[in-house]
């Protein structure tokens, strides 16, 4: 008795520590290894470089048509476009949905774990929203998720209970003119976010957090303030001259809304900044000046926030070319020589491919459709400007890209077996650009200073007299079976394009790439696509009938199974007609929302006039193509959120699509 005693428990006592064993720590080590694996996914590009990239190989083009859904799990009530990525540790799933829930379900069968809300204030957050009621994602750090909140506060939660460990407060909507709608990253401990609000009159900046307390550590603003007062750095100082007027009394824009990437080896954060506030410089009483750090990549010390180098895509910017877009870092061998590199697929039209360590410029060529200018100077990287696409009061131009880019906010990826980048693009959009005769600075609302307008069929309010020719466009044009966007397969050592196919935009869905040799694809209207990654054969094709305001894949093994994972689906979104918030630069849905500035509404990333019902299709006077989403607001269908997660033989009942939001 007392031997069979004995026996149960050293059982029972060898059975604790597999009961109690902890997870594996999420800290500055593990982060700085992540996506090595391909089985979890610990932060928002997967790795620290947000290279999308996973050696995850369960999925192969052999099998990759077995693909079906496995569970899918009902987000809410919606009221905007999914932008998340879904973050995958110990077992679960965290995510976050619009106005800024965040949840936790099973990773195996989708079951929640917990959910919390930070019951925003909508009726006062919701004016100062430019572009949807979306957030792209949450960080990952020692036991906690990090939350961006819309209104302006950071929050930590525990990770296993969704109770609240900390908060922080980046800024006020209704002060600061601000939201939050990025994912946060993590580095060296420190939160770093940034904030949304270029149509407004807003200064820029974004701050670095403890991980552990949220206290502020450093804030960087990325356009100088009043030169009658001490700037805040040298690089401001430095920055200043590069201002005239009295530009600080309008903000100045250069928003940080999007893209991140962290290298822990040169221990430097490179950040995106955004357009200029107002658009034109003229108004920004600038008209020939740079306008530092307007549009440009930042390179700082994330122990203080100090600038080491700048690169700035476009001097002066006066067409919303935001270069915030994904920042991905590799080492390519470049004419014999190996380079540390960061590229960027820019709103802009152009390919970067810059020396990370040094911001030194490398190589770029178009990727996508432009005029705006003749090509990029090769030894600085500087653009030629075309004159043509300079706009006055007097005249409108049709410049391309269009505000909403050739790539905006949807991930690209990175394969190093292929050595390509897949890009969702816009392969051929333009606006009609006129500056605004009339324009009065108006505090704390949207101040543009331009007219809307003119194209589609629609015609501007208050006209300019003539219209100029177009100047003459660069780069691989747009095919006609192409009007929704292509996903392009993009060589960065060569800079040219291996392959492209039909499907896609520069805001709805993203991409990832696997060891697997595949690329799944989410496309804006809804579907799951998986190509070959190194010939671009289409291999799958789902619909998931989720129909538009969708998130970018990501994919992850558990139980020695690969899952695909995506967000898709907007339930009841405010009309445009409101002037509550929307698309933009990719909100509320891709295809048909108000951009927030002054009333005008986005289809498929080209604004139309506030109160003016948009042409029908693609906002380009066409039938809409396959590919787009419809359109919610007059009369396209919607579906309420989902996240969807997909494995091979999964035979779980896909969702209808048809569920009504609740009045």
């Amino acid at each position: 008795m007392l031997a069979r005693n004995s026996k149960l428990l050293i059982l029972a006592l060898a059975a604790l520590p597999l009961a109690a064993q902890p997870s594996r720590r999420v800290d500055d080590a593990a982060l700085k290894n992540a996506g090595k694996t391909g089985d979890e996914w610990l932060t928002y590009g997967v790795t620290p470089q947000e290279t999308r990239y996973t050696p995850a190989n369960l999925i192969t083009a052999a099998n990759v048509g077995r693909l079906g859904l496995a569970w899918s799990y009902d987000l809410g009530q919606g009221g905007g476009g999914q932008e998340a990525t879904p973050l995958v540790w110990n077992g679960t799933l965290y995510g976050i949905t619009n106005w800024s829930i965040v949840f936790a379900v099973d990773v195996r069968t989708g079951k929640e774990k917990w959910r919390w809300d930070p019951e925003v204030n909508q009726e006062a957050t919701r004016p100062k929203i430019c572009c949807g009621v979306v957030n792209r994602g949450i960080a990952l750090y020692e036991g906690m998720i990090i939350a961006p909140i819309i209104d302006g506060r950071l929050e930590a939660l525990n990770a296993e209970t969704g109770k609240p460990v900390w908060e922080a407060r980046v800024g006020f909507p209704q002060v600061d003119n601000i939201t939050i709608t990025m994912a946060p990253r993590i580095a060296k401990g420190k939160v770093i976010i940034g904030v949304s609000g270029g149509e407004y009159p807003i200064r820029g900046f974004f701050d670095a957090y403890d991980a552990m307390t949220g206290q502020r550590a450093w804030r960087f603003y990325t356009v100088p303030g009043d030169p009658s007062k001490p700037f805040e750095s040298p690089a401001l100082k430095k920055a200043a001259a590069t201002w005239s007027g009295e530009y600080w009394k309008f903000g100045g824009g250069a928003p940080v809304w999007d893209g991140m990437a962290y290298d822990p080896e040169a221990d430097l954060i490179y950040v995106g900044t955004g357009n200029g506030g107002p658009w034109p410089e003229e108004l920004r009483q600038s008209k020939g000046k740079d306008n530092l750090y307007v549009a440009s990549i930042l390179a700082v010390k994330p122990d203080n926030g100090e600038l080491k180098w700048y690169f700035q895509n476009v001097p002066g910017d006066s067409w919303d070319y935001d270069s915030v877009q994904q920042m991905l870092l590799a080492d390519l061998t470049i004419k014999g020589r190996q380079r540390k590199v960061l590229m960027q697929a820019n709103k802009n039209g152009f390919f970067y491919v810059l020396d990370r360590i040094s911001g030194q410029f490398i190589s770029g060529q178009p990727f996508a459709m432009l005029n705006w200018a003749k090509g990029l100077n090769e030894a600085t990287g500087r653009p030629i400007i075309n004159q043509e696409a300079l706009y006055d009061k007097d005249s409108a131009v049709s410049v391309s890209p269009g505000p909403g880019g050739a790539h905006n906010w949807s991930p690209m990826s990175f394969n190093p077996a292929t050595g390509l980048i897949y890009i969702p693009t816009a392969t051929s959009t333009s606006f009609n650009y006129t500056l605004q005769s009339d324009f009065n600075y108006k505090p704390g609302q949207q101040n543009m200073g331009i007219v809307f307008g003119g194209f589609g069929g629609v015609p501007a309010p208050n006209p300019p007299p003539k219209s100029r020719t177009a100047p003459p466009a660069i780069g691989p044009p747009g095919e006609e079976d192409q009007r929704g966007g292509a996903l392009i397969a993009w060589d960065p050592v060569t800079q040219t394009e291996r392959w492209r196919a039909k499907g896609g935009a520069s805001i709805g869905g993203g991409t990832v790439s696997t060891a697997g040799n595949l690329v799944f694809q989410v496309l804006p209207n809804g579907k799951l696509m998986a190509y070959s990654a190194d010939k671009g054969e289409k291999l799958l094709e789902i619909e998931t009938n989720l129909h538009g305001g969708m998130a970018p894949p990501i994919t992850y093994v558990v139980d020695g199974k690969q899952y695909v994972t995506l967000m898709g689906g907007t339930g009841k979104v405010v009309s445009p007609f409101a002037n509550a918030g929307g698309a933009g630069r990719g909100g509320a849905n891709a295809n048909a929302t108000n951009a927030g500035r002054g009333g005008p509404t986005v289809v498929n990333g080209i604004p139309t006039p506030g109160g003016t019902t948009p042409p029908a299709g693609n906002g380009r006077g066409a039938a809409p193509a396959a590919d787009e989403a419809p359109n919610p607001f007059f009369g396209g269908p919607t579906a309420l959120p989902k996240m969807l997660t997909f494995v091979l033989d999964g035979n779980a009942p896909m969702p209808s699509g048809d569920e009504k939001p609740k009045p």
